[in-house]
């Protein structure tokens, strides 16, 4: 692996990060496919951090944040969850700050850190719709928001056809509060994402990047329920923020099952979207 301290290869130009005209290349694929340990060193702990619905592997969290922080750079986690977002930064060289309703979680992500042996970044139990009231938050600006929200109300519904059949027809909420965004429908959640990232962008550097993920919803016959677009149209009423595209981060590990079978389709969705905008507030 590349020294991440050596920079002699990157052109003066670059503001953005620290790579190579090499790796700016390979990061511009659009299709990221992985299949991650969960086991041993490699796995960052994931036996503690399985607890939370949907962790994002930190391997996958720290190929963004280098390719949109410099080293050194200090990046914003309104939906920290268990922690991916500040791991990937501690193991980049970058500075976090995170952010999570969940005192639980915050606790896996503390025990996590002891776990592999890294000092924890500050991590906020706090409602994200109040960042701008958070001293820690506003200490100085951000390179980049990267965050997981929740994809509407996806883990807090009962599960229905093939897994209910094995038995796990549960619901999986990320947690049980009325604010959680996880826990409104399809429409309030879109007001209200847009509503914590909007705060947010005064926290960020003009020229500063909005890196996030989402995963679609299986249609209805009442609409597509392409969240991944609903976000962008909703995200691009924002004065200053821009869409620059998306990547697609398909998951191998995850298990495929027989939906709809024998009688329609239902597509297996093994990925999810990585959706990225750009702040350009307007006077710039």
């Amino acid at each position: 692996m590349d020294d991440p301290t050596d920079t002699s290869g990157v052109d003066p130009r670059n503001r953005l990060n620290d790579l190579t005209g090499r790796e700016w290349i390979y990061a511009l694929r659009s299709v990221i496919s992985t299949r991650y340990p969960t086991r041993g060193p490699e796995s960052y702990a994931h036996e503690l951090r399985r607890a939370h619905p949907s962790p994002k592997p930190p391997q996958l969290l720290a190929e963004l944040v280098r390719f949109f922080t410099r080293r050194g750079g200090h990046v914003l986690d309104p939906f920290a969850g268990v922690g991916g977002t500040l791991i990937a930064c501690s193991l980049e060289g970058r500075t976090a700050v995170g952010v999570d309703l969940s005192p639980e979680y915050a606790g896996i992500y503390h025990a996590v850190c002891a776990r592999i042996g890294i000092a924890p970044q500050p991590y906020l139990v706090a409602d994200a719709r109040e960042l701008t009231r958070l001293e820690e938050v506003r200490e100085r600006p951000f390179d980049l928001i990267l965050t997981d929200p929740p994809y509407a109300a996806m883990q807090a519904r009962e599960k229905t056809g093939e897994r209910k059949k094995r038995g796990a027809s549960a619901p999986t909420p990320f947690t049980t509060s009325p604010a959680d965004l996880g826990n409104l429908d399809y429409w309030e959640f879109l007001r209200e994402l847009r509503r914590v990232l909007e705060g947010a962008l005064p926290l960020l550097k003009p020229g500063g990047h909005l890196v996030l993920f989402t995963k679609d919803l299986q249609p209805t016959a009442e609409h597509h329920n392409m969240l991944h677009a609903d976000i962008v149209a909703s995200l691009s009423q924002t004065p200053g923020l821009e869409f620059r595209g998306y990547r697609i981060w398909h998951d191998q590990s995850l298990n495929l099952y027989p939906f709809g079978y024998p009688f329609a389709f239902v597509a297996n969705q093994v990925h999810q979207f990585i959706l990225i905008f750009r702040y350009v507030p307007r006077g710039r």
